[in-house]
């Protein structure tokens, strides 16, 4: 798929993973910073853990998108 992107396309695709990676990382210092106050609203990390495997789904397609097919 890697091959078929215009430049235009790839640009756009790396610059919403840069954006997703910041928002994944975002999401681990507030999930780490609501369990480390000890009265964590559990319903709330699991809200963020659910969002932080959407983007983890989206960052792998994206990856994947972005990085040329080898032939073995």
């Amino acid at each position: 798929m890697a091959e078929s992107l215009t430049e235009e396309e790839r640009a756009a695709y790396e610059a919403e993973l840069d954006g997703l990676r910041q928002e994944h990382r975002d999401l681990d210092a507030a999930i780490e910073a609501l369990q480390g106050a000890g009265a964590a609203d559990q319903l709330q990390v699991q809200r963020l853990k659910k969002r932080k495997l959407a983007l983890r789904d989206r960052l792998t397609w994206l990856e994947d998108a972005l990085t040329p097919d080898i032939i073995a």
